[in-house]
């Protein structure tokens, strides 16, 4: 088949709810992924931080084809050889006392939303059904109807109300803001370190410091969703470690299926995930065996391969080298880590097409804002590929 029919086969069965370049993927190793013409490509979304460990890494790999050949799925119903062991490996790197796992990301921060509540009316003494949650505005934390209801984007709320009560927005950004909006029923902040879908937008120097000291005194949950900021993609482990912010509750995914199967985590201290009790949240699929033992191997990748501190060197380097390209439509280019955002003078949609036929594949932000989130494992040669491309397309004449 040619990539038209799949793209027709696409778009007459399938629902309309993307708009993706229209490159039709059938392999991937490493960085570089093959469409179904043998052209290559290298993939500077990875997933949007899922694939941070390269396509199809073969220590990921071989950890998921063991682990299908004896047991998938047992539900919650039973206990699982692989989640104890997934539970203490995430001990072992955050810290934190105890770990709740979903799904997708949107579950795993549905799932914070409900212990910062049940931890209000249980412990902090909120009177029923009157917490609140502040969170800043552009976030993205999904695309349910409670993600959406804290949402400021007006087409991810357009046609889906009446929405979810009890959340209240702040500008990213503002500590000052954040503690003039706190009430004595406000049970929790929720807020991603560093904007993703928003553009790549890094708060002010001192901005979660604050935050969290704000949060810490007034009795507020601070909840970190670093679903797309976590696990390296920033230069360190949690984006929250470049102000020395420990968070109350971390939430994880992504990275943390290394792009092969959905797996999503909440992460808190006893006195806050210890709220729960059985039958007030679960999953069928989550805390699967195989999804388990996905994520160890994922994790395992992360730390033993040093792909924090490659994030950490080769994103500065890829930063510094793309803000020195003189280009009239560039506005700002921003970023921690592999996680880069090239925000423009106009639409970005055309420039990430332009990138596609050069053989580089990225997706735009708020319109404006070309996304740049390789997977980790990039080498520096790499990189030097993707700027002669990337520097082109910025800088050729209309």
């Amino acid at each position: 088949m040619i990539a038209d029919s799949y793209v027709d086969l696409e778009e007459q069965y399938g629902a309309h709810n993307y708009q993706p370049l229209d490159v039709v993927l059938e392999r991937g190793e490493g960085v570089w992924v093959w469409d179904v013409h043998g052209r290559r490509y290298l993939d500077c979304l990875a997933g949007y931080s899922a694939v941070s460990q390269g396509h199809c890494h073969p220590r990921i790999v071989e950890a998921c084809t063991e682990q299908a050949h004896r047991l998938t799925l047992t539900s919650r119903a039973f206990r699982n050889d692989q989640l104890p062991f997934l539970y203490q490996r995430l001990n072992e790197l955050t810290g934190m006392e105890m770990a709740l796992l979903m799904n997708s990301g949107v579950e795993a921060v549905e799932t914070a939303l409900k212990a910062a509540r049940k931890w209000g009316y249980t412990k902090k003494g909120i009177p029923a059904d009157q917490a609140e949650v502040i969170v800043c505005a552009d976030n993205f934390h999904g695309r349910t109807i409670t993600a959406i209801s804290c949402s400021t984007v007006a087409q991810y709320r357009e046609g889906f109300g009446p929405f979810t009560p009890g959340f209240r927005v702040v500008p990213f950004g503002d500590a000052r803001a954040l503690a003039e909006a706190i009430t004595p029923n406000t049970c929790a902040f929720l807020l991603e370190p560093i904007q993703g879908e928003a553009g790549v937008v890094v708060p002010p120097a001192g901005y979660l410091a604050d935050a969290a000291r704000i949060c810490r005194d007034r009795g507020v949950l601070f909840v970190a969703d670093e679903i797309q900021s976590g696990l390296g993609r920033t230069g360190k482990l949690f984006a929250c470690m470049h102000e020395d912010v420990t968070p109350d509750v971390l939430v994880l995914g992504k990275a943390l299926s290394g792009g092969f199967y959905p797996v999503s985590a909440v992460l808190a201290s006893r006195e806050i995930l210890g709220v729960f009790t059985p039958g007030d949240h679960g999953s069928t699929f989550g805390g699967n065996p195989l999804a388990c033992a996905i994520a160890r191997a994922a994790l395992d990748v992360i730390v033993e391969e040093k792909l924090v501190d490659r994030s950490a060197c080769l994103g500065s380097y890829f930063l510094s080298r793309l803000q020195s390209i003189p280009s009239a439509v560039v506005r700002e280019v921003r970023g921690r880590g592999l996680w880069i955002g090239i925000e423009l003078t106009r639409d970005a949609r055309p420039f990430c097409e332009a990138l596609k036929d050069h053989g580089i594949l990225c997706k735009e932000a708020h319109e404006r804002t070309i996304r740049l989130s390789p997977p980790l494992v990039i080498t520096g040669d790499e990189i030097d590929w993707a700027l002669a491309r990337i520097e082109d397309a910025l800088t050729r004449p209309e």
